[in-house]
């Protein structure tokens, strides 16, 4: 991997944590995207053989530290994500639009769920169902992130 795209997956992995500590409205916090989330699913899609369950785990223990939330609730949640995204890179390629926009629901849900259930275990669990929230306005935002994504990683050459 080149030093650029090193680079470029930092700045993008800054900036999506700067977004999820980015402050809201408190009736607005449970429907931030996870944009952590979004970013771990793009590259590890995007670039599989050279990122992998350990770039998550690193980048969950980063939004730890920087959300204040309790060490190794994001690694192992985003490290989780990594893994069916490494199982299924292949397929979701292929998806259309709007597959993927499932597909991302699906994997940053199982990330929300992991997630709550180690919130949880510390004594803090989140009532009924409103942790979800966050998928769904990911795999919302998803459509609009990728070209986004892939018009500059297309210019650094990422592949």
């Amino acid at each position: 991997m080149e030093a650029n795209n090193r680079w470029f997956i930092a700045v993008t992995v800054v900036m999506a944590l700067l977004l999820a500590v980015m402050p809201l409205p408190y009736n607005w916090l449970w429907f931030r995207p996870a944009f952590t989330a979004l970013v771990v699913i793009f590259w590890i899609t995007r670039m599989p053989e050279n990122l992998g369950v350990g770039f998550a785990w690193l980048v969950g223990l980063l939004e730890d530290l920087v959300t204040g939330a309790t060490l190794g609730t994001h690694a192992l949640a985003l490290a989780v994500l990594a893994y069916f995204s490494l199982l299924t890179y292949r397929r979701t390629r292929a998806f259309n639009p709007a597959q993927q926009l499932m597909w991302v629901f699906v994997l940053v849900g199982i990330e929300q769920v992991v997630g709550n259930w180690v919130h949880s275990l510390s004594g803090k669990p989140v009532p009924g169902l409103t942790f979800l929230w966050p998928a769904l306005t990911s795999a919302l935002l998803w459509p609009w992130l990728i070209p986004w994504l892939n018009g500059f990683a297309g210019r650094l050459q990422v592949r």
